[in-house]
This record gives C-alpha cells, sequence and structure tokens, in this order.
C-alpha cells in the first residue's frame, strides 16, 4: 500500500533551497516512482501561486497520478481554530494551521514540512495532537523530509 504524505508548501520550495535541496529531491523521488502519494490541498496551491517560477514548475511536473488534492472546509478551518484557541502557536500561524488540519482530518500517514518554528516541532506537536485527541481525531504524524529519508528502507 502507497504511503500518503501530506506535503506543506515549504516542501515544494525545499527542491530548490541548498540547504534542504538534497534530502527533498530524494523524499520527491519516491513520489516520481509512486511509492508516495502527494497530498496537497486548495491551500497549498494558493501558496504557490506566490512562489518562484521554478518552484511551481516543480509542481507541476509532478506525475498527476501520484498526486491528490484536497479542499480546506469548514470541518478543518474549525479544528485550525482550536489550534489558535488552545494556543499552540498565535493567530499569524492559522495557515500552518490549516495545513496540519487537513492532513489530520485526510488521514494522512504523515505530514512533511520543512517549517521548525511552528510544524516540525515536539511541543507544537504534542500541541496538535493533545488538540486531535481531545476532539476525537487521530494524532498526526509530523516529519521533515530529513528525518523521513535518513530511516528509509
Amino acid at each position: 500500500m502507497k504511503q500518503r504524505f501530506y506535503f506543506d508548501t515549504s516542501v515544494f520550495g525545499g527542491v530548490f533551497d541548498k540547504e534542504f535541496e538534497e534530502e527533498t529531491l530524494q523524499l520527491f523521488e519516491r513520489v516520481k516512482l509512486g511509492k508516495v502519494i502527494c497530498i496537497y490541498s486548495d491551500l497549498t496551491e494558493s501558496e504557490l501561486q506566490k512562489a518562484p517560477e521554478n518552484v511551481r514548475n516543480f509542481f507541476k511536473k509532478l506525475p498527476v497520478e501520484f498526486k491528490e488534492k484536497v479542499i480546506v472546509n469548514e470541518e478543518i478551518i474549525s479544528l485550525a481554530t482550536s489550534y489558535i484557541e488552545e494556543k499552540v502557536v498565535g493567530e499569524t500561524s492559522f495557515d500552518d494551521c490549516l495545513h496540519i488540519a487537513t492532513a489530520t482530518i485526510n488521514k494522512v500517514d504523515i505530514l512533511v514540512s520543512w517549517n521548525f518554528k511552528h510544524i516540525v516541532n515536539i511541543y507544537r506537536i504534542r500541541g496538535y495532537n493533545s488538540i486531535n485527541m481531545k476532539m476525537n481525531y487521530a494524532p498526526i504524524e509530523i516529519r521533515s523530509p530529513k528525518e523521513i529519508i535518513e530511516y528509509e528502507d
């Protein structure tokens, strides 16, 4: 069974960032080989519209058969709002919360991000998962591409 990874926008940008390029490209190679389904949202698409052209083009060239688009809806907005209300992060991080809520509600295997301040952060992850469990959602796995690639079999 193919794993379903939700990619936030930072991962697409990581392809063209010297610090993150190697692990990001290795992860996307798994997508291109059909080992991983790249889950993304309409929020990701919106954020990518503001990204440099090379990032947008990279996203567009990913094989369609290994991408799955999900839509931010009221349930997702409600869960994301709970993260803010419970002060897991501040209000300025609402879009980050939308990514996490989208991945949670769509039951992905892992949310992948390079955002260490608001997303791939053990204290934030515990906060998100505390809210998820309180609201009867499953906990979410959140990892950087580096963590995923390091433990690849």
